[in-house]
């Protein structure tokens, strides 16, 4: 079974775009970027056509590669007071001189519709969250869309970032399941993944997960976006796994989409609770 994030993206996407119309608000999210990086601008640009997609308006914060910490926060600063504003991203990665860290905490949680802000990380591990991180939140929603049973699974989540692997694995926890995280230190990790009923990569190595990694019928979630040979593809290598597990996401069209509708309705769910 092919997990269709496009498919199931699109469907959410216009089922948001009716909840907005019939709610009679105007969420308006605010993107804030560093630098020139070609993916971080390529990203912006389709979370902003997903607000127009939806009727969510943006507004675009633009800084320089050498920009000073003070500015940035300043800037941030001014969008938490800004009662205009419902949602704020500010795109990562960021500059060398710039640490993520204060940043996100410089977000204000009733506005941090990325789910990055310490407050809504731990409202998360606490089992009450917020705001949850929208990639994390685009793989739950996968599985729970294609019925693929959390409860008492063993989920193994390889990769420990906080945009992906520590908020996935607890989000998992929360769903019930039994969970390892597996890591650039980990021993004899084939190990770990072949015991596997939920497998979800964000390693970042381009086809490293092999279907003789997996036990048949095990459902992989491919989260890496890596380049080989001029070509975009995941941390799985797709044909071969396709053929023994029991459900897989394509790398593109799988996770992507679902990291972007779930920050509109991060967005959306941030202007209902403002109003």
């Amino acid at each position: 079974m092919i997990l269709d994030g496009k498919k199931i993206s699109e469907e959410r996407l216009s089922l948001l775009r009716e909840e907005i119309a019939r709610s009679g608000l105007q969420p308006k999210l605010a993107t804030v970027i560093v630098g020139d990086d070609p993916a971080s601008r390529l990203y912006v640009r389709m979370k902003q056509q997903a607000c127009e997609r939806v009727g969510i308006a943006s507004v675009s914060v633009e800084l320089p590669v050498d920009c000073a910490v003070g500015s940035l926060l300043a800037r941030i600063n001014d969008l938490n007071r800004d009662t205009s504003i419902d949602g704020i991203l500010v795109q990562l990665p960021l500059p060398a001189q710039i640490r993520p860290e204060m940043v996100t905490s410089a977000i204000a949680p009733e506005k941090d519709v990325d789910g990055f802000n310490p407050l809504n990380l731990g409202k998360l591990l606490s089992g009450n969250p917020l705001f949850v991180p929208c990639t994390p939140m685009g793989i739950m929603t996968l599985l729970h869309t294609y019925g693929i049973r959390t409860e008492g699974a063993e989920a193994v989540v390889i990769g420990r970032s906080i945009e992906v692997g520590r908020p996935c694995a607890v989000m998992l926890l929360n769903a019930h399941a039994t969970v390892t995280i597996c890591h650039s230190r980990t021993s004899n990790l084939k190990s770990h993944i072949k015991r596997a009923d939920i497998v979800i990569s964000a390693a970042g190595k381009a086809r490293f997960i092999n279907a003789d990694m997996i036990r048949k019928g095990a459902t992989i979630i491919d989260v890496g976006i890596n380049y080989e040979d001029g070509k975009l593809c995941g941390d799985v290598d797709f044909e071969g796994v396709q053929q023994k597990a029991g459900a897989i996401t394509p790398v593109p069209g799988g996770v992507g989409p679902m990291t972007i509708v779930s920050l509109m309705e991060n967005t959306f769910r941030a202007a209902r609770m403002r109003r």
